[in-house]
């Protein structure tokens, strides 16, 4: 069986999501997400009704709560588009002028290529990690786990 790389990461607006104060943000996610589809390595990204996923709902309860899942071939592959394409970074750069700090943020797991995640499957990850700290289930950069043997599989 081949695996793939999924990864979660969320974020919590200090102010809401159509607040003025986040106009940078919102104006630079077609461009990033367009850079990370055209990743060496990208599969699939979480998109809503337009372009992004800032339309989706990750917690009712939480409405400033904004999320972004992909699926990749390899972690190095991810790994590379996260902290190396520059306008990837421009925007983490500048992270604390939209988002609040929180402790988990993000997990990364293994999928069975093809297996395109679920929004609740991801943030099943990342409690699985506040919860449990990094494992084969979920893990961070770093800490990566590797890929089920084919053996463990099915």
């Amino acid at each position: 069986m081949s695996w793939h790389v999924a990864q979660i990461n969320v974020a919590r607006f200090i102010v809401p999501q159509d607040n003025p104060a986040n106009a940078d943000f919102m104006a630079a996610l077609d461009h990033v997400n367009a850079m990370a589809d055209a990743a060496p390595g990208f599969v699939w990204r979480l998109v809503g009704e337009g372009s992004d996923a800032t339309d989706l709902v990750p917690d009712a309860a939480d409405p400033n709560l904004l999320a972004n899942m992909s699926v990749w071939t390899d972690a190095e592959s991810l790994r590379a588009f996260v902290y190396q394409q520059p306008d990837h970074l421009a925007v983490m750069r500048r992270r604390r002028d939209w988002f609040e700090k929180m402790d988990f943020f993000m997990a990364l797991w293994w999928v069975p290529a093809g297996h395109v995640p679920t929004l609740a499957e991801g943030m099943a990850k990342i409690a699985h990690l506040a919860a449990h700290g990094p494992s084969p289930e979920a893990f961070t950069f770093q800490t990566i786990a590797a890929p089920p043997s084919s053996a463990s599989a099915g």
